[in-house]
């Protein structure tokens, strides 16, 4: 049985499995690279390609070139393609199906059981579209973690003696989180969570862009703004990554600007990178600083190392700051893979201790032994435990029955460890109410707040009361939230046993609409 572990990144994403040594191994794609751009380039209406061919007819066909797609998942419109609409979910199905299709070609085994990671910030709306885009690719979802603790994972495997506190600084392609993490027996426990799901190396790639744009006009007065035109301003993305990754190992890089027939050839510095983009970098000193607070409110009295994660986290500026910061030494751990190889980890362990419970003890020996597990080893695996917290907080939408002013009470907090299933008291504000309305809400904001305006409905439904109530009627509410970010919502009166489930499927696609969508675009040609 093999089970495998996807990084479904904002710019980059790759696929791992537990090797015959018992070690995690990335696959290469048909390219031949471990990862795999997350850009895809709708050809025509039947045929689709995802990865560097994408990315780089993204030059010459921006229309038709979706890319960032993962800052989408669960709020995102559909894009309309060659006359059909896409959603973001199904958009990174086709990006899962590649992962998949290139692994099974690299290893002769078929992907069927996955775990996907998602950034630890992301809220119940993200993780459910990521675990429906999976389903969409006809994948077996087991679960959904995140990034962080994969990466946390590969440490703790690498590292098996150490009973110690780590601070994952994770600055991917498109995303941020910092996470507190404890190690303990090789067991995993996430103390606290923060981060932003729209910050990332896109915006240092942003930000270089427009200083390359800037240097252009101040030499070009005359002409039109290049980022007027699509095609000149994928050209100058692209321009603007490559000198980020350039600058990361030099300190000087010669760039190009053509558009409208004229050129500006310059010379970019580290140091001038460093000035245009320091904002962003601030941004997340800041949130890692807000993340070290809440963990020192939870008992956590010093940091023993500090992981760097995230393709991002390569630039020499990240670990100046952070070391400056933090009095830590910042130690690069597999940037780039680091958080599938975790994930592949995972899924292995999870499946295994599965089958355990389940009584097919004799199926997880083989499983492990096919993996060159000792007994140790395996003993191991089965006693070891991973425990996370909620992301975000979440609540419902109540009323002043004086002032008739509504506000968010909230019963999941971030932080929170998981699972969590709390159960709150409510009742009717009006004599004869005949049903109340179940909004459900999750924060939106850095800090968890009671406006409504500072939250975001997630789901909602109507519980019936029975007729001629006065008010005051009562009414339970329990939010379920399981490891997994995901969460399942039940309001209920026990006078008659009446019971309102609302399982939140957010993203905008129900499961008719995923069975569906895996049947349409099981037509269309993936390479």
């Amino acid at each position: 049985m093999t089970v495998h572990g996807i990084d479904l990144g904002t710019t980059y994403s790759c696929i791992a499995s537990i090797g015959q040594v018992g070690r995690a191994e990335v696959y290469r794609n048909q390219e031949g690279s471990d990862t795999t751009p997350s850009a895809v380039f709708f050809e025509t209406p039947d045929n689709v390609i995802v990865g560097q061919a994408a990315k780089d007819n993204a030059v010459l066909f921006p229309d038709n070139v979706v890319t960032l797609i993962k800052r989408e998942m669960g709020h995102g419109t559909p894009r309309s393609l060659h006359g059909r609409e896409y959603t973001p979910e199904e958009i990174s199905a086709l990006i899962l199906r590649k992962l998949a299709e290139d692994a099974e070609q690299d290893s002769g085994v078929k992907v069927s059981d996955v775990v996907i990671t998602v950034p630890a910030y992301f809220g119940a709306a993200e993780r459910d579209a990521t675990r429906k885009a999976g389903q969409i690719a006809g994948l077996n979802v087991i679960d959904i973690i995140s990034e962080p603790t994969a990466a946390a994972i590969t440490y703790g495997v690498l590292n098996p003696a150490q009973d110690c506190h780590i601070l994952v600084y994770d600055l991917g392609g498109g995303t941020f989180d910092t996470t507190v993490i404890a190690l303990r027996g090789g067991s995993i426990e996430v103390i606290c969570t923060d981060g932003d799901h729209e910050l990332g190396g896109t915006d240092w790639d942003s930000a270089v862009m427009e200083h390359l744009v800037q240097r252009f006009v101040a030499e070009h007065p005359d002409v039109s703004d290049p980022l007027d035109n699509r095609q000149t301003e994928q050209d100058l993305r692209r321009i603007a990554e490559d000198a980020k990754k350039m600058l990361s190992a030099r300190v000087k890089h010669g760039i190009r600007v053509m558009h409208e027939g004229r050129v500006t050839t310059a010379e970019l510095t580290r140091e001038e990178l460093e000035s245009v983009t320091r904002h962003l970098l601030d941004k997340t000193v800041s949130i890692t600083d807000r993340t070290i607070e809440t963990a020192r409110a939870k008992g956590v009295a010093h940091l023993d190392h500090l992981v760097l994660v995230g393709g991002s986290s390569k630039m020499p500026a990240v670990a100046e700051a952070l070391a400056k910061k933090f009095g830590l030494t910042p130690k690069l751990q597999d940037p780039d893979l680091a958080v599938a190889k975790g994930a592949a980890l995972y899924a292995f362990e999870e499946t295994y201790r599965r089958l355990l419970s389940a009584g097919q003890r004799t199926v997880a020996e083989q499983m492990a032994l096919g993996a060159g597990l000792t007994h140790d080893q395996q003993e191991e695996i089965a006693a070891r435990t991973i425990r996370t917290v909620a992301s975000r907080a979440f609540g419902i939408v109540t009323t002043d029955g004086r002032t008739r002013i509504d506000s968010v009470a909230h019963l999941v907090h971030a932080n929170d460890t998981l699972p969590a299933a709390i159960t709150r008291g409510f009742s009717t504000l009006d004599d004869n109410q005949t049903r109340v309305a179940i909004q459900v809400m999750e924060q939106a904001g850095a800090k968890e707040s009671a406006e409504v305006a500072d939250n975001n409905k997630i789901g909602e439904g109507d519980l019936r009361i029975p007729p001629g109530k006065p008010a005051g009627f009562p009414i339970e509410v329990t939010f379920a939230l399981d490891t997994s970010g995901l969460l399942h919502v039940t309001a209920r009166e026990n006078e008659t046993g009446q019971q309102l489930d609302l399982d939140i499927q957010i993203g905008g696609m129900s499961e008719e609409e995923v069975v569906s969508s895996r049947a349409s675009l099981a037509r269309i040609q993936v390479s």
